[in-house]
């Protein structure tokens, strides 16, 4: 099995890093790891398998993250994940919304390693793909090191080699899923410490991640660096990931990215996709420079709305053109 490279990754988002998301993604990198937004195992085993799983196998390398806490779900799903041909399977411990909690998922299993340990084991023996964790640094009033230190370990007992911290606590009562993303202070301190006390492992780092200067800082110390709403807001920040942490100047411009989300979008509206599906992930696509307004106007008023006319997907480079959009590399 081919190494997966996790130097950085895109983290996974709910109601964002979709297959379409992905795929855009994908245009302008050819190096982050890719996660799926979260998927709950009951949506894999009683929903509509299809839809929620496949993806474009362009997107490659992309893990599958799973949210679930029965230890035959994650099983089952996992096997599944392996026949769609994923690269990993992520298991979510680390998001704190009350939805997710309410069906015991996400950042309250902090709370209960043993069940943890189970789980992960029968991820583990059900795939060959790796199996990763994403999880915080804490919950609620638990933020100290012997805990984590702990939990990482028994992790580790099941054979899972890469763990991926948020390097935030999780506050379970009284803070949005938003607020869980900035309120609970950053401390990367401790996650050096489980770095420096689990050499062995492979430690990546998410939290307040921005530019690549930073992400150069923290290679020093980490096996990779995850971030996610930095690149959600402004994807061509992808681009400078390439070159400067890649040294890859291949990377399309804008332009080209324009002219390749057109192709996309019209091949998938004739399998019933509709355009704002593709279209809303592409909102920040020149933020921070002139004419980042004019191009989310643009698509506000044509290509965002529920019954967006797939021919206008063919005007959107004609409109960069005309409207003073600066489409630089």
């Amino acid at each position: 099995m081919q190494k997966i490279n996790r130097k950085v990754c895109v983290a996974p988002m709910m109601d964002c890093t979709d297959r379409h998301d992905r795929y855009f993604l994908r245009l302008i990198s050819k190096n982050v790891m890719l996660y799926t937004e979260m998927i709950a195992t009951g949506a894999i085993l009683k929903g509509k398998q299809r839809n929620v799983l496949e993806f474009n196998e362009f997107e490659k390398p992309v893990a599958l993250q799973l949210g679930g806490s029965s230890v035959k779900e994650l099983s089952e799903s996992s096997k599944i994940a392996e026949d769609y041909n994923y690269d990993e399977i992520n298991l979510n411990l680390g998001c704190p919304s009350k939805k997710v909690q309410k069906n015991k998922f996400g950042a309250c299993l902090i709370k209960e390693p043993d069940l943890v340990t189970e789980c992960l084991n029968s991820m583990v023996n059900a795939t060959k793909l790796p199996v990763t964790v994403k999880t915080r640094i804490g919950f609620d009033d638990v933020e100290d090191f012997e805990y984590l230190d702990k939990f990482i370990k028994q992790i580790a007992s099941t054979g899972v080699q890469t763990v991926i911290l948020h390097a935030r606590k999780a506050i379970l009562k009284g803070l949005s899923p938003r607020d869980n993303l900035r309120v609970p202070k950053l401390n990367y301190e401790i996650v050096k410490q489980i770095k420096d006390n689990n050499p062995n492992l492979e430690i990546i780092i998410n939290g307040g991640i921005t530019n690549t200067n930073q992400i150069k800082e923290h290679l020093k110390s980490f096996d990779g660096v995850m971030i996610g709403r930095s690149i959600y807001h402004s994807p061509y920040f992808l681009a400078d990931i390439e070159r400067e942490i890649f040294d890859n100047n291949d990377v399309l411009s804008r332009e080209d990215i324009i002219k390749k989300i057109i192709e996309y979008c019209k091949t998938e509206v004739k399998k019933g996709t509709r355009v704002n599906q593709v279209m809303r992930h592409t909102v920040g696509l020149f933020h921070g420079i002139s004419g980042a307004n004019a191009w989310k106007r643009y698509l506000s008023d044509n290509m965002l709305v529920r019954d967006a006319d797939v021919n206008k997907v063919n005007y959107m480079l004609d409109f960069v053109k005309n409207n003073s959009i600066n489409i630089p590399n």
